[in-house]
């Protein structure tokens, strides 16, 4: 199937690492034209380095912080700028820490609702001239399947990601005349660093090694394993692309089937 994605400007925050680099990769793959976008310079060379030479399509990078609408705006122009326009936009986060009720204070608060939800407005809005001028687009954002079932111990994420899912959806008909199409995606049990952080404090809590932790966890996903970012970024590709057409709206789960919840 061909996506169209072809020449097709890109934005991926948050895409040195783990799941948003697995979606800038798949979406160079396809031929967009891909801004990375992150705190790091060195983890986004590197990171580009390897998408160039899997792909044979280098994508361009923006150092920043998702926490300062100033780099959020620059990242968005040097897209527009650098990738002849924007068509997608996949915002992503790494989650706010870990924890429950009382162990959060305002400020703890605050940091959190800047981190997940404030970041993919600031994103969403400084993007929408572009994708309005240039006939329409997609926007993906990512949050987690607590926005299905809640997860133990993340409280913050619990919160915020489930907002995320009411942006979406009031996106998708406000902009819908657009041609703009809003989707959220929840990845389960992805392997990245998240994961690795979130499995050694819960054996940690449990009492048991991280081997331990790992083999129970991936033994309660249907397909038995954690997945790939290769696994959540071709689903992120395809609701990035042309061949979507008319799927928008949407709360989907990339999970293996792990969340009992409809």
């Amino acid at each position: 199937m061909d996506l169209g994605l072809s020449e097709k400007g890109a934005l991926v925050m948050a895409s040195s690492a783990g799941i948003g680099r697995g979606v800038a990769l798949e979406l160079a793959r396809e031929g967009a034209r891909v801004m990375l976008f992150s705190r790091s310079e060195e983890k986004l060379a590197a990171t580009a380095d390897v998408i160039e030479s899997e792909t044979g399509n280098r994508p361009h990078y923006f150092v920043g912080d998702l926490t300062k609408a100033s780099d959020i705006e620059g990242a968005v122009a040097a897209t527009a700028d650098k990738c002849g326009g924007i068509w997608a936009l996949c915002n992503n986060t790494g989650g706010p820490p870990a924890g429950g009720f009382e162990q959060f204070d305002d400020e703890a608060w605050q940091s959190a609702y800047e981190l997940t939800m404030l970041g993919y407005v600031r994103a969403i809005r400084a993007a929408l001239p572009h994708f309005k001028t240039g006939g329409g687009g997609r926007i993906v954002n990512n949050t987690s399947v607590s926005t299905k079932q809640s997860i133990d111990g993340l409280l913050l994420s619990n919160v915020f990601r489930a907002g995320l899912v009411g942006l979406g959806k009031s996106l998708a008909r406000e902009f819908g005349p657009d041609k703009i199409l809003v989707n959220t995606v929840g990845p389960g049990r992805i392997d990245t660093e998240r994961i690795e952080q979130l499995d050694t404090i819960w054996a940690e809590k449990a009492g048991i090694t991280y081997e331990e932790q790992r083999a129970s966890s991936q033994a309660s996903i249907p397909l038995g394993k954690y997945g790939e970012p290769a696994d959540f970024g071709r689903i992120v590709a395809f609701l990035c692309s042309e061949a979507n057409a008319y799927l928008t709206g949407q709360n989907i789960l990339i999970d293996g089937a792990m969340v009992e919840a409809y």
